[in-house]
């Protein structure tokens, strides 16, 4: 009886170490939706390479399949699609979902808010993670940072905006929040795909437009319709988002939940200094090859009456979600707590550097 009692144990422990291998050896399928066309540069390049991470990590027992916008042809629909689980992943931006959910508009950018540094720290020390997860929870889904484009220009403009009446009745693509406050000064706001930029420019549909910044606008050629090239205010730390699906995460064992949370955090800030190198490589291009291009700053009455619509606004959404007033009021307590160090380094460093 003690023999065969043995011998059942030695099989059961064969068994268990076979199905462990069996386990190990198996390869996992992750599809992913991104908002994206397969040229948008450096935002498909984070998807992508997030998946390349992900495999290579694991051994090839992760594989992550990426869908551009130009594939699933739903470039604003990633969020319920994900949702539905008809993709397990995307790769998008948070504010795109203001019209469905209010609470999700902070973990882009808001204006004069967070700089792209500022706003890692908050994300990863400052409480932020945990306040994205608590949105994002009633949609069954998980959003982490998915690569921040830092301060984003404020626009291209066919005419200089001289005052407060130059806004009027002028047509502009701009999303999320700074969309609402431009509205509010009188603007006709659109939130146009990417890829129907260019052609509503030219054709006069739309007379002003907010992109990205060098890096991604002069592949656009914006530049070639619009000369007055505004700075930025409404977007300083423009992040990405990674979204999973959370009952097709908890599907994955232990070890490569890990991979594809270290793949994403690789990938996302990947994608901002890759950002910075093509931001000051195409602005050179830029100004060489089309000298005419103006840089220009809104006037202060301008952005006075800017701050002052946000300011409204910020009250009023926070009124209406408690939620929102949550993670608002998270971020503007860290930035008084860590803007004083951004002036103290960054901001005088350059101040008595700059010729």
């Amino acid at each position: 009886m003690k023999k065969i009692f043995v011998k059942l144990s030695f099989l059961f422990v064969c068994l268990s170490l076979i199905t462990s291998l069996q386990a190990d050896d198996k390869v996992y399928k992750l599809t992913m939706a991104t908002t994206w066309t397969d040229t948008t540069s450096p935002l498909i390049d984070a998807a992508k390479n997030m998946a390349k991470l992900a495999n290579d990590m694991s051994n090839g027992r992760l594989v992550i399949k990426v869908d551009a916008a130009n594939k699933h042809k739903s470039p604003f629909g990633v969020l319920d699609m994900v949702k539905a689980g008809q993709y397990d992943m995307g790769h998008t931006a948070s504010y795109y979902w203001k019209g469905k959910d209010i609470n999700t508009l902070p973990f882009t950018s808001m204006p004069f808010g967070l700089t792209s540094p500022e706003q890692y720290a908050w994300f990863y020390y400052g409480g932020g993670l945990d306040l994205m997860q608590k949105v994002y929870a009633k949609h069954g889904i998980l959003s982490f940072p998915g690569g921040s484009t830092g301060v984003q220009m404020g626009g291209w403009f066919r005419k200089e905006i001289n005052s407060l009446d130059d806004l009027k009745g002028l047509k502009m693509r701009i999303p999320g929040f700074a969309g609402e406050i431009m509205a509010k000064l009188g603007v006709q706001v659109t939130n146009n795909a990417p890829g129907e930029l260019y052609m509503s420019l030219e054709r006069g549909t739309i007379d002003a437009l907010e992109w990205v910044g060098p890096s991604m606008d002069i592949s656009m050629g914006f530049h070639k319709i619009a000369p007055f090239y505004y700075t930025g205010w409404h977007e300083p730390a423009s992040e990405m988002q990674f979204i999973i699906n959370t009952k097709k995460f908890e599907k994955l064992p232990a070890d490569l939940k890990e991979i594809l949370l270290v793949a994403i955090r690789v990938s996302a800030y990947d994608m901002y200094i890759q950002n910075y190198d093509m931001n000051a490589t195409a602005w050179q291009k830029m100004k060489a090859d089309y000298p005419d291009i103006k840089v220009k700053t809104f006037p202060k009455p301008v952005m006075d009456a800017m701050k002052k619509a946000n300011q409204e606004l910020r009250v009023q959404m926070s009124k209406e979600s408690p939620l929102l007033k949550e993670v608002l009021d998270s971020q503007d307590a860290y930035m008084k707590k860590v803007r004083e160090w951004t002036k103290m380094s960054d901001y005088l460093y350059l101040k008595d550097n700059l010729e």
